[in-house]
């Protein structure tokens, strides 16, 4: 069970496969095993690493205040640790808002980098983008996990098939660290760097589930900021779209990622 250690934090990654190196990041609340249903597919093509974001999973959990930024240092010190170079990156969720921090930050680390439900930024604006977080942020603070778990599954995975994976998450959610989940929480709040997406050279994939939080115009809208980037949307999915649609989301992934241009041999 390897473990790297950066800014005094010790923190868990995964690897399956071989090939060129395929980090997946996971969002808020969740873990490694959130890829479960990704990595047979990905790993029989990439050298697949997931990581435990600081705060999460099997990483430590330091009592500090947690920063988009910080998460994004820790992504880096994985690929120095492992002297991957150039790597494929997707992010789920404030995983993809990691995975933008990474791409405006350290474009020379990012081969591709496919964003999953996600946004380049995260500013309460309006008085509806108050109460919305404000119901959040209380939730979170005064019900427990477990519950939370149980009410996010249900929100989740609404139909009477999905009832496993309704299941899972509540049991997952569960586990974690409330002091941790609610520093993540505050991490993500009025972070953004959507006014540098536009420097983002890689080639870029944005997937958004029909009916995720937000709504497709929205990532429409930032798609067309990025030079060169696409939008593929999952039908009949909602936020965690690897999975309640694994297998049209590995078959969008693996498309996009076989079409990236190899990395020129040094001369």
């Amino acid at each position: 069970m390897p473990y790297f250690e950066h800014d005094g934090c010790s923190l868990h990654y995964e690897e399956y496969g071989q090939g060129e190196p395929l980090i997946l990041v996971h969002g808020l609340g969740s873990s490694c095993q959130d890829w479960e249903y990704q990595v047979p597919a990905l790993a029989r093509h990439y050298r697949v690493i997931l990581l435990d974001v600081r705060g999460h999973g099997r990483s430590d959990k330091p009592r500090e205040r947690y920063s988009i930024p910080g998460f994004s240092a820790d992504l880096v010190a994985l690929i120095e640790h492992l002297n991957l170079g150039p790597v494929h990156l997707v992010g789920l969720s404030m995983g993809g808002m990691i995975g933008f921090q990474t791409a405006v930050d350290q474009p020379g680390l990012l081969r591709s980098l496919c964003i999953v439900n996600s946004a380049p930024q995260l500013k309460l604006r309006t008085p509806q983008d108050y109460w919305f977080w404000f119901k959040r942020w209380s939730l979170a603070r005064f019900m427990s996990l477990e519950t939370l778990g149980k009410a996010l599954g249900k929100l989740l995975f609404p139909k009477p098939e999905q009832a496993d994976l309704r299941q899972k998450i509540a049991e997952r959610w569960a586990r974690n660290d409330k002091r941790a989940y609610l520093a993540s929480f505050d991490a993500i709040i009025n972070w953004g760097v959507q006014e540098r997406i536009g420097c983002i050279t890689c080639p870029t994939l944005v997937i958004t589930a029909d009916c995720d939080y937000t709504p497709v115009s929205l990532k429409q809208a930032y798609v067309d900021q990025i030079p060169g980037a696409r939008l593929a949307v999952i039908k009949d999915s909602r936020h965690a779209t690897p999975l309640d649609q694994p297998n049209a989301f590995n078959q969008t992934l693996l498309q996009f990622l076989a079409a990236v241009p190899t990395t020129p041999k040094d001369h």
